[in-house]
């Protein structure tokens, strides 16, 4: 069996790979395991070198990684990749790590020591999206190899060239090969390895019928899981928000990446009285995007990954329109081939009767509704199946911090949308799933403690 990657661009076969059969998977996890031992017995500060200079390596073949990102995803090359972004990541938790790792000291007496210590699960299975392949996988593999797991990296099959290239890169720094893996498996090796207890982690990033495969496989093992899944985030933009500065943040998180981020804007409220100034900016922001092959730099938008999303999105769309809501983008600006190259739309007259308004549709549309007051900004982002992040606009930052607290979500931005602060826990709730990745807190879920009770005297 292979997985195989269709390029958005053109619809052609860009690679396929063949997956491991349950008996080759099977001897890699054993692999894995027999190395992470005298992984975990190296000191803590080689292994932050170690994984520092796979970063470093990883930034040294960017040139390469934009145009492929570009062929396997959709996304312009004109936004140079995501080493950015993927940097900041690890360097931050690369730079944490001695403090969150360190021992917790209770006592160190005559009489007793007694001391919490956090030691590595073992072999750790992170399974990532192909919308922001290299930095949705950094999350967990520079944490988890920092803190003392190897690592088995199963990437979506549209970005089966991430995985591979992260994987040189860490090599070439010196990391053992059996340390750090990357694996092509089908779904079906994937969870007889969760069932039989291959992994003392599992980090899972896609979708809410993903997750639950894992949870099902991972039945009565007790292996750690976490999973962020689908989400819907909401913006609010209040009555006392800089207009102009919310659209085009808030406008630029829907529509990015052809809508296709994790955190991605799907839904905006704007307080009535700015509600038509906002509308008015958001369309003229849109009206000056340019779809097309990501391969030219002129292009602002790409195509979706695959046509199927594409036609999510339209169909989510086109039912909305027929139930009365009103498209603003005009579809003549924006040439399209009926696949994956979908025009970016801005709906107005939504309501959350609408599939637009609460189903996922991680695409470049966006309903925009206007409300009365917080209250009823705060009932409506909070009706939703969903909670990865909202985004509050106002000039308050008292305000904003109560309208957070009443608001069911992982992450609370304020005057900001569509970003992961490598300090803050990276997080969920609802059917966005559960556990943290990032921060002091992802070190404690890729770490279990180990308490020490020693008896002196």
């Amino acid at each position: 069996m292979t997985i195989t990657c269709i390029s958005p661009i053109d619809g052609s076969t860009y690679v396929s790979r063949a997956v491991l059969t349950e008996f080759e998977a099977a001897e890699a996890v054993a692999k894995a395991k027999a190395a992470q031992l005298a992984w975990a017995e190296r000191p803590l500060q080689d292994r932050i070198d170690l994984v520092s200079a796979g970063v470093a390596n990883v930034g040294a073949m960017n040139d390469d990684i934009v145009p492929e990102l570009a062929w396997q995803m959709g996304r312009p090359v004109r936004y140079g990749g995501e080493f950015g972004g993927f940097e900041e990541r690890a360097t931050h938790m690369a730079q944490l790590a001695q403090e969150a790792l360190a021992p917790l000291e209770v006592e160190d007496s005559a009489a007793f020591k007694r001391v919490i210590k956090r030691v590595p699960h073992g072999v750790v299975l992170v399974v990532a999206p192909w919308n922001y392949p290299y930095m949705t996988a950094i999350n967990t593999v520079a944490p988890a190899l920092i803190a003392g797991n190897a690592v088995m990296l199963k990437h979506a099959s549209q970005t089966p060239l991430v995985g591979e290239g992260m994987a040189r890169a860490f090599h070439a720094a010196g990391i053992p090969e059996e340390v750090f893996q990357n694996v092509f498996l089908d779904h079906q090796t994937t969870s007889a390895l969760i069932a039989d207890r291959a992994f003392g982690f599992v980090n899972f990033t896609g979708s809410v019928g993903g997750g639950k495969a894992m949870e099902a496989a991972a039945q009565g093992t007790f292996t750690g899981l976490g999973l962020e899944l689908g989400g819907k985030d909401p913006g609010y933009v209040t009555d006392d928000a800089d207009v102009d500065a919310a659209a085009e943040t808030l406008i630029d998180g829907a529509m990015f990446n052809s809508g296709q981020c994790c955190c991605g804007i799907e839904r905006i409220y704007v307080a009535e009285a700015l509600f038509d100034r906002f509308v008015d900016k958001a369309v003229s922001i849109v009206e000056s995007y340019k779809l097309g092959n990501p391969l030219d730099a002129e292009t602002t938008l790409g195509p979706m990954a695959q046509a199927r999303f594409a036609d999510e999105v339209r169909a989510q769309t086109a039912e909305a329109v027929a139930a009365g809501a009103k498209a603003l983008i005009d579809p003549a600006l924006f040439p399209q081939d009926g696949g994956a190259y979908l025009m970016p739309q801005i709906l107005v007259d939504v309501d959350h009767s609408m599939r637009v308004m609460r189903e996922e549709s991680f695409g470049p549309v966006v309903g925009i509704m206007p409300v009365r007051d917080d209250a009823e900004a705060i009932r409506l982002m909070n009706d939703s199946d969903f909670g990865l992040t909202a985004s509050v606009w106002t000039a308050d930052a008292a305000r904003a911090e109560a309208i957070g607290d009443a608001l069911e979500t992982g992450t609370v931005f304020m005057n900001r949308a569509d970003y992961l602060d490598p300090g803050l826990c990276w997080t969920g709730c609802k059917d966005t799933g559960r556990g943290g990745g990032l921060s002091v807190i992802g070190y404690h879920n890729l770490t279990r403690p180990k308490s020490y009770h020693l008896k002196k005297a």
